[in-house]
């Protein structure tokens, strides 16, 4: 389940390429944001903090391995099985290229290893926001060329089918959209359709009962809760910790990894590089051997000989 650290990573990432294609839309990052969180969030949280460069984490979001089960169960669209998919022309090359995605992708994300033990299992979301291979027979090349892979791409086709859910909800000359209202329309983008009578229990349903429209809903909150994109990330140099209360070491980039110990105001270190994965974070060298001793959170350094401490601005949760 990704949390206000994952949101961060993803704005820090992605707001600057984001914001130009709202433009003219009712849109905004928090909800596009919250719908990466409700796609791929299964994926893209676990990978970024994997140390895979950025372009590898995109190439590997995604997922959705559900087949059809008779009588009438399970994936009800196109392909609905393996033998749906290869009867189609280049259906073959589409699959292998949808079993290698499942197959890459499973090594790092447990709960996909069990699908990809079976070989005729496949993907059929593609990109962070989860284009569906059943329209691999309309736009063969976007799925064939992997153009999925890449953010600008994935988003492009989320942005188009958001503006169809507002079509279809009647709300394409809206400037700005409510929070229900955009998971009025994130609900049709998952499902084709919205039935105002049932609010936000629409949609797929996970495994804690709650439906599509709810978990939207709440990425959205919890987006909002998170600041945008920082400030450039830290050249490398001479720095001191400027945090009153000391500074948390920790193995990787993010609280989630466990702290080796406090640095203490005033301690200097060098910062060697910002974490590829999250550049709100500093890997650092303590002792100046050129050995790296784990990450600290950038926001709580200052070139060395300059700043003042500061009280207040913490780590992220």
């Amino acid at each position: 389940m990704p949390n206000a650290d994952d949101i961060r990573w993803f704005k820090q990432n992605f707001q600057s390429k984001i914001e130009p294609a709202l433009a003219g839309t009712p849109f905004d990052v928090d909800m596009i944001a919250a719908l990466a969180c409700q796609e791929t969030g299964e994926v893209w949280p676990i990978l970024r903090k994997k140390g895979l460069p950025l372009d590898r984490v995109l190439a590997l979001c995604v997922g959705d391995t559900i087949d059809f089960r008779p009588p009438n169960k399970g994936r009800q669209a196109f392909p609905r099985n393996k033998d749906a998919l290869v009867a189609e022309p280049n259906g073959g090359a589409m699959f292998e290229i949808a079993r290698k995605a499942l197959e890459d992708m499973a090594v790092f994300i447990p709960s996909y290893q069990v699908a990809a033990g079976n070989p005729s299992k496949f993907c059929h979301g593609f990109g962070m926001f989860q284009r569906d291979i059943q329209f691999f027979k309309d736009d063969p090349d976007y799925f064939l060329q992997r153009r999925y892979e890449t953010f600008d791409n994935t988003l492009a086709h989320c942005l188009a089918e958001l503006k169809r859910g507002l079509r279809k909800l009647h709300l394409e000359d809206r400037t700005r959209l409510t929070d229900m209202e955009f998971c009025a329309v994130a609900i049709a983008y998952n499902t084709g359709r919205f039935n105002p009578d049932k609010g936000l229990k629409q949609g797929f349903q996970d495994e804690s009962g709650k439906f599509y429209g709810e978990c939207i809903f709440d990425f959205v909150q919890l987006s909002r809760s998170v600041g945008g994109a920082p400030a450039a990330p830290l050249a490398p140099g001479r720095y001191a910790v400027v945090a009153r209360g000391g500074l948390k070491l920790r193995g990787g980039p993010g609280t989630n990894f466990n702290a080796a110990r406090t640095l203490a105001a005033g301690t200097e270190l060098n910062v060697v590089e910002t974490a590829n994965l999250d550049p709100a974070w500093a890997h650092v060298d303590l002792e100046g051997d050129g050995m790296l001793d784990g990450f600290v959170f950038a926001s709580f350094l200052a070139p060395a000989g300059g700043a003042a401490s500061h009280e207040h601005a913490p780590e992220p949760n």
